[in-house]
């Protein structure tokens, strides 16, 4: 037996990767009108123009469902659990009343991932390939905290409207009103999403996307994902000048962002997402 790892939907892993590594996913939820849509799980049309969409997180029943099938798979080795940012989630906060009411919560451990799509999704990957490689418990949580700590997110958006409706963006007093003239490169800075400047043009703004991913990167190899929401080729074109820039590249991932976030970044959005030193 090994540890087993535990993620959420927003982490926006591709399915191979996570079946080839035994890692559990538990959906986040798409709420339109009145219904309860799990992401990943239900096949579904999103408006992502909507006002009537929003998200909501895992609840705390459905994350111990899913730490209680990971303790008795792992035999006892125990589960850590990496959860999209609590700044931007409730599904931490939903982990943690879940390990609160199990008899091995002693054996759980869960990891805030102070980020977002594959800036928790290469920290899992991190953790995971510590388990697989048959680390005990300790070491693959210091591997998933270590990696949360080091995962660098750089997002440029579209439109603002999701943004101004969904309330994340910590920086909103200076931010909104300038979209007309300005495209925003955002970050997220401890958890939380911030704005990091604004660019004039289109071209500018992935001209400064790219330079931040690579100055994230550093000189000693990171892997590095590439998030879009239906702006594949903007994000092949992102990924093929970071497979050039990006000294000794270790990895790199290149998926959409899933309905949890993609309703709060809105159409055109694209991302990028390093980890410095890598996955293993």
């Amino acid at each position: 037996m090994a540890v087993v790892v535990v993620t959420d939907s927003s982490a926006s892993l591709p399915a191979e990767l996570a079946a080839e590594l035994d890692i559990a996913v538990v959906p986040l939820h798409v709420l339109i009108g009145d219904r309860a849509i799990r992401e990943g799980v239900d096949a579904v049309d999103i408006d992502y123009a909507s006002d009537t969409v929003t998200t909501s997180a895992a609840s705390p029943g459905e994350l111990r469902a899913v730490y209680e099938q990971a303790w008795a798979r792992s035999g006892g080795d125990g589960v850590v659990a990496v959860h999209i940012s609590r700044q931007l989630s409730g599904t931490w906060e939903a982990g943690r009343q879940a390990v609160r009411d199990m008899d091995a919560a002693d054996r759980v451990r869960l990891v805030d991932s102070l980020g977002a799509g594959l800036a928790t999704g290469l920290p899992v990957l991190a953790a995971a390939r510590r388990a697989h490689d048959g680390a005990p418990l300790d070491v693959v949580y210091d591997t998933a905290v270590a990696a949360s700590s080091r995962a660098r997110t750089f997002i440029l958006v579209n439109r603002t409207e999701q943004l101004r409706r969904g309330g994340r963006l910590s920086s909103a007093a200076a931010f909104f009103g300038s979209e007309l003239v300005t495209k925003p490169l955002l970050q997220i800075v401890e958890g939380r999403l911030e704005l990091r400047e604004k660019v004039r043009t289109r071209s500018k703004a992935f001209a400064k996307l790219v330079a931040a991913a690579v100055d994230a990167a550093g000189e000693d190899g990171a892997a590095v994902a590439v998030q879009h929401l239906g702006a594949e080729d903007a994000a092949n074109t992102v990924a093929a000048q970071l497979r050039d820039l990006v000294p000794g590249i270790r990895e790199l991932i290149v998926a959409e962002f899933g309905p949890a976030l993609g309703i709060h970044l809105g159409i055109g959005a694209v991302g990028v997402l390093v980890l410095p030193g890598g996955c293993t």
